[in-house]
């Protein structure tokens, strides 16, 4: 979250930026909230002193029963604090953090700039399909069944595709690696406060997070929860900073709110596998390693030869904890585009720079030349999407025989170079 002190300075500021994301801040009764909760505290402090000054000294019996008066006045006053804290939270929750100053300010979520592509946009000299047709005639993936188990918008594996899906998450691993990524499988749980702290929101009805009943942990939704909260707590040694990591989870997401989206097949699923990139960074090395992790996810998909373009998110579409993000979109031939054709681009992956918003919450710090603790700045990527360039592998390379060519660059993990039936 961002710093109450910078908000109390900055009130216009903070609401223009919150109008600008679209954010539903109340600002103004966070400010009253603050003010009420620092005069409570100047209370409790003031009857704890009174108290203290007669600790020192032989009280007298009168003495003494004043001093109950005060603590019973201290005890509800704390009360009172508490309260009005736990209110506060939720308010600053609601504040997303600043934004990068070469963000395109827009209300249209979908008015983001594109930056750059990568490679020609797939044709063919025969009509192309879309992956759920792929890959029922290839048997690859089980709708029927899935739901059957365990509902809608769950699916099952298959054959051929298991094994792709491994060799995805192994080259992506290599090359993450081999930019000093320290390889990582993280739980699929994960506390409140860290979820919360990350600037996810588990409560709610449009909440993406999957709750645990009479239990204080959440199924993830990315490895950027556990990656992130990995350090909580923590005072990281300068010197060895940036920190990068790149963690396997499994993903579930509730997808509340995602009716008039694209989710055919298995585009937005409930649960899916996901290979992240985390960083924790000194401010001053932020944009550079937001540079690196956009480049890795752009390696990545450019040793695949998939069509990609670049995007920067503009205001409307930020995530609350998100200072910048940038997608990339690849081409997918089989998707159903505006003009009632097919070919579009769809969201594969995504690495957002979050400066100390989420650090700020976990209370992760490092210590500068001059002895002061400052909050580290934290950065997330998507090095494997999983399922999504499942789907772009699967339809820019069908063959007009229904098959399934395999990239180059995943031959070797793999004992096919073709999947076909």
């Amino acid at each position: 979250m961002l710093d109450i002190k910078f908000i109390r300075e900055n009130i216009d500021l903070v609401k223009k930026n919150s109008a600008n994301r679209l954010a539903k801040v109340e600002v103004d009764q966070l400010i009253l909230l603050d003010e009420a909760w620092r005069k409570l505290q100047g209370e409790i402090q003031e009857l704890r002193s009174e108290r203290n000054k007669t600790s020192k000294t032989k009280p007298t019996p009168e003495e003494i029963s004043q001093m109950k008066e005060v603590g019973n006045k201290i005890f509800v006053l704390e009360e009172k604090s508490l309260e009005l804290e736990s209110s506060l939270k939720q308010l600053m929750m609601a504040v997303p953090n600043l934004t990068h100053k070469d963000v395109r300010v827009s209300a249209d979520e979908s008015d983001n700039p594109v930056l750059s592509s990568s490679g020609k946009i797939t044709k063919f000299n025969f009509e192309a399909k879309d992956h759920v047709e792929l890959v029922e005639q290839l048997d690859l993936v089980d709708f029927e069944r899935a739901t059957k188990v365990a509902g809608a918008k769950f699916y099952f594996l298959k054959n051929e595709l298991v094994l792709l899906s491994m060799a995805l998450n192994r080259y992506a691993l290599e090359i993450a690696i081999k930019h000093g990524f320290t390889p990582m499988i993280t739980p699929d749980l994960a506390k409140t406060s860290i979820i919360e702290g990350l600037g996810y929101n588990p409560r709610g009805e449009s909440s993406q997070i999957y709750r645990i009943e009479e239990n204080d942990l959440n199924l993830v939704g990315t490895a950027e929860i556990t990656l992130g909260g990995y350090h909580a707590d923590e005072v990281l040694d300068a010197t060895k900073l940036p920190l990068k990591y790149v963690g396997l989870s499994h993903c579930f997401r509730t997808e509340a709110g995602s009716y008039s989206k694209f989710s055919k097949g298995i585009f937005r699923v409930h649960q899916f596998e996901k290979l992240e990139l985390f960083a924790y960074t000194l401010p001053t090395e932020a944009e550079k390693v937001h540079d690196e992790m956009l480049k890795i996810e752009k390696e990545i998909f450019e040793g695949l030869n998939i069509p990609f373009r670049v995007i920067d998110h503009c205001t409307a579409d930020l995530s609350t904890p998100a200072y910048r993000t940038y997608d990339l979109e690849a081409w997918l031939p089989g998707k159903p585009n505006a003009e009632g054709g097919k070919g579009d681009w769809a969201e594969i992956t995504s690495t957002s720079n979050c400066t100390d918003y989420q650090a700020r919450s976990l209370n992760i710090k490092f210590l500068d030349s001059d002895g002061e603790k400052k909050f580290v700045y934290t950065l997330n990527g998507t090095a494997n999407p999983g399922v999504r360039a499942l789907i772009a592998i699967i339809e820019n390379y069908q063959t007009k025989d229904g098959s399934i060519e395999i990239p180059k660059v995943l031959r070797p993990y793999l004992p096919f170079k073709k999947i076909s039936r």
